[in-house]
């Protein structure tokens, strides 16, 4: 296709726009609303116009939309008498600021309050009315669009989940919003919600302090029931994590909301019904636990312990209608008491006749007074009698129940923070400058910084995020005759204070449930007991668990313990297995029987020794003594002597000093004794040698050759326990390895190079001597001393081969025992075997004990 072809449909086009852009040029600019306007439920005129946003109905109509026509405004239904009193709460103080002559001199407010008839929707619809205005059109000017907002500042409203939805819509706009009752910690979020305050503490220090009264109370095992909204989920999924810090476990935790289908309804009645646990966590709203009241009394679930929020554990109106009594003996956390004076009367003394906002307080006037009739008469006829002066005093219902004065406090205070961001703004003093430009940022950043007390002394401030101070009282629901409930305040709660502080329980008697007067117990498992240990069942919460009795030498002091410690080495865990106990120290002691006959048995053998001597010394000038060198025989004595005395230095508690003597002591002492014994041997050999014809070998062997022979072989010894002792001497330790339950207390070797040298150097001269003596056994003399003495050491080789393999075996004391035994045996064997012969010649036999017997052929008979 050409380009002119082509031309014709572009100039179509071009000519199209033109006409659209010239019809658009012929229009005048005006303003069009969007939608339906709305109306306030009630209004009144002032110079600055406060909102409120309360449902005062709870419920609508629902309608099946055909889609055909545009939908109709919502149709409320079940006026709720709580919101109306809150509405009033927010007129009174209205009234009060505006009747003052220190707040706002000189200026009037008015407001506008919406009914949001619990609505999420409509909830926003009413906030963009309050925002925008609503006015249908705008007269065609120069004028923008855009105007100020109708209202400084917004109360309201009651719940969390709709005020999330205002706060998100009104926030950019930044007019602040002030809610009495949305505890949400969700809104607490600045970057979300920027012109969002309360005068209610957030749900995460209520989560917390729910959290701490569970944990306060040994409750680890609980069920948890939730409102399915913004107030429930969050204010849920805040505990669940705190419980899981305090190792408190949740069986079950399901969602409810008021409007339910009955099916899901009976699933979480099942679920209740199936649980072991017997404390129910309940985050609902009032009404919705109005609900699930009228749901368990059909079931009769009573018998469980329940813990409040703050929306229901306070409210009369729920007591009320708990006629099967499920909830005797709840615990759980409301807003501190409080009173504003005149409140009350204001109240009791409301009439339809006296509003202009007439049709709101007329629906009011019926609905309270067809109550008041327990709806003995029709509408018409309640509508036809009421004249709109009746006496509020003989009404008994909610509206009259002064029971949430609390709330009631925290929409008053609202509304005077709003009047004292005001008055600093116009710079008020006796008057107020009232032709300046209010700005909803500047109102806003008055409000967040404002700190004043209340005709009732009570402080109001708001912090960083747009929170009071968190203080909650305990209530504890104590029925009373006629089905009457007390909500006694038995503790307190101050987020402000440190963490041990912040839960202060009073010494006020509790209720629990079915009035009983003992702490419930709700937990999974048993607490174990100290001297155990807890194992988490398989596939269960951590709250679910075994206790398993601690392992020999482990302990567990406390309750619940985790683990089990061992015990330090010196210390041993008691049959309980819940305290250390030093080990039991075990040594040769001389009390015990085995150190006892032991020490018999040294003492005996030194006194045997003992009487030796002095029979020697008795009869030193007979032929016997003299004929075996008399002056080793001494000296054999007195070391063995020393041999039996060493061994006490075995026995008893191993110190330091007594380690290094007894190794040394009994190496010198026996080398000491072997080295007479080889003298002794040399000298019979030398002396028969010496017999022999051009033999001059005796000169070598004199005594003093005999003296400096004993001499320089114990020199060697002390040598080497000399350089034992200085390199590594023994020293006393603690053997933990040979018993679990108890401590030897032993002597270490140090160097087993030096100790196996002592050893080595006494057996080398034991076989030395033993060679000796049995080459020297068949000398011709009628008393040869070599053949003793060779049975001697045969006796002591004997005794120190099986002593290597018994010590190494032998546990513990019995060691020393063994080595004790060895040194005993081995100088037994010497002195009987050397000595008792001749001892049985010098008192059995004298007559034997000449020169001439001595010198003579043969044994003696």
């Amino acid at each position: 296709m050409t380009s002119t072809q082509r031309w014709p449909e572009q100039g179509w086009a071009l000519l199209q726009l033109l006409l659209v852009v010239l019809l658009s040029q012929a229009e005048e600019p005006v303003c069009r609303q969007r939608g339906d306007p709305e109306s306030p439920q009630l209004f009144k005129d002032g110079d600055i116009i406060l909102g409120g946003t309360f449902s005062f109905h709870s419920r609508w109509k629902d309608r099946q939309e055909t889609y055909m026509h545009k939908p109709l405004p919502l149709e409320c239904t079940s006026l709720n008498f709580r919101d109306f009193q809150f509405a009033q709460s927010m007129l009174f103080a209205i009234e009060e600021i505006n009747n003052s002559t220190d707040l706002l001199p000189g200026v009037s407010l008015g407001y506008k309050i919406y009914d949001t008839c619990g609505s999420i929707a409509r909830s926003v619809r009413v906030a963009l009315a309050l925002t925008n205005g609503n006015e249908i059109v705008s007269a065609p000017s120069e004028e923008p669009c855009t105007k100020p907002a109708q209202v400084q500042a917004i109360m309201g409203e009651t719940s969390s989940s709709p005020t999330t939805a205002i706060a998100t819509v009104i926030g950019p706009f930044h007019i602040p919003m002030i809610s009495h009752f949305a505890t949400c910690a969700c809104l607490s979020d600045k970057s979300k919600y920027p012109s969002f305050l309360r005068t209610i503490p957030s749900d995460y220090y209520q989560s917390r302090a729910l959290a701490q009264l569970v944990k306060h109370f040994g409750w680890t095992w609980v069920g948890a029931i939730r409102a399915n909204n913004d107030y429930g989920n969050n204010g849920m999924a805040t505990f669940i994590e705190i419980a899981q810090q305090l190792d408190i476990c949740l069986e079950y935790s399901v969602s409810f909301f008021r409007t339910d289908p009955s099916d899901k309804i009976q699933k979480m009645i099942e679920i209740i019904k199936a649980s072991t646990s017997r404390v129910i966590v309940a985050f609902l709203s009032h009404m919705d636990m109005d609900v699930l009241i009228h749901e368990l009394s059909h079931h009769n679930l009573t018998g469980y312990q329940w813990v409040g929020s703050e929306s229901w554990i306070f409210d009369s109106q729920t007591a009320a209608i708990d006629e099967h009594h499920i909830l005797d003996g709840a615990i759980g956390l409301s807003i501190p008491k409080a009173h504003v004076s005149g409140l009350k009367a204001f109240m009791m003394n409301v009439k339809p006749l006296n509003s202009s906002n007439n049709k709101m307080f007329t629906e009011f006037w019926e609905t309270l007074f067809s109550c008041k009739f327990n709806q003995s008469k029709s509408s018409a006829e309640i509508q036809r009698d009421c004249t709109g002066q009746e006496d509020l005093t003989g009404v008994q219902n909610s509206f009259t129940d002064m029971s949430l004065m609390p709330i009631f406090n925290n929409v008053y205070k609202g509304v005077y923070a709003v009047a004292h961001a005001l008055h600093s703004m116009l710079s008020c003093n006796k008057t107020c400058t009232k032709d300046l430009q209010l700005d909803p940022i500047t109102i806003l950043q008055h409000i967040q910084n404002i700190h004043f007390k209340t005709k009732d002394g009570e402080e109001v401030y708001f912090n960083e995020n747009g929170d009071p101070a968190a203080k909650y009282e305990i209530i504890n629901w104590q029925p009373r005759e006629k089905g009457v409930v007390d909500f006694v305040s038995v503790g307190l709660y101050d987020a402000s204070l440190s963490a041990d502080k912040q839960l202060n329980l009073q010494n006020t008697s509790l209720i629990w449930a079915q009035n009983s007067q003992q702490v419930p117990v709700s937990v999974c498992s048993e607490k174990c007991p100290p001297g155990t240990r807890k194992v988490l069942q398989k596939g269960k919460p951590v709250c679910c668990y075994d206790c398993i009795r601690c392992a020999e030498g482990e302990i567990s002091n406390i309750t619940d313990s985790v683990t089990c410690t061992r015990c330090p080495p010196e210390f041993w865990s008691n049959n309980r297995r819940d305290a250390c106990i030093k080990k039991e120290a075990v040594f040769l002691s001389f009390e015990e029987i085995m150190g006892a006959l032991l020490t018999i048995a040294s003492l005996f053998g030194t006194c045997m020794t003992a009487l030796v001597a002095y029979i020697f010394f008795r009869n030193r000038k007979t032929p016997i003594v003299r004929a075996n060198n008399s002056e080793l025989s001494f000296l054999l004595l007195f070391s063995l002597t020393l041999c039996f005395l060493c061994s006490l230095t075995f026995i008893g508690r191993p110190s330091e000093w007594s380690c290094m003597l007894r190794h040394t002591a009994f190496g010198i002492t026996f080398v000491l004794c072997i080295s007479c014994v080889l003298g002794k041997t040399m000298v019979v050999l030398m002396a028969f040698r010496a017999t022999l014809p051009g033999s001059n070998v005796m000169k070598w062997f004199g005594p003093a050759q005999q003296r400096l022979s004993v001499l320089g072989v114990t020199l060697i010894q002390i040598i080497i326990c000399i350089l034992w002792l200085i390199i590594s001497p023994p020293f006393p330790s603690m053997n933990f390895k040979e018993f679990k339950d108890k401590i030897i207390l032993e002597c270490a070797l140090g160097s087993a190079v030096g100790f196996w040298a002592v050893l080595g150097y006494i057996g080398l001269l034991a076989v030395l001597c033993f060679i000796c003596a049995f080459l020297a056994r068949k000398l011709p003399d009628n008393f040869n001393e070599a053949k003793f003495i060779t049975f001697s050491m045969l006796i002591f080789c004997a005794v120190w081969i099986t002593f290597i393999p018994a010590y190494v075996s032998s546990p513990g004391k019995f060691s020393v025992a063994v080595e004790i035994f060895a040194i005993l045996a081995s100088s037994f064997g010497l002195l009987i075997c050397i000595f008792i012969p001749k001892c049985y010649i010098i008192l059995l036999r004298p007559e034997k004990n000449t020169k001439k017997n001595m010198m003579g052929k043969g044994s003696i008979k």
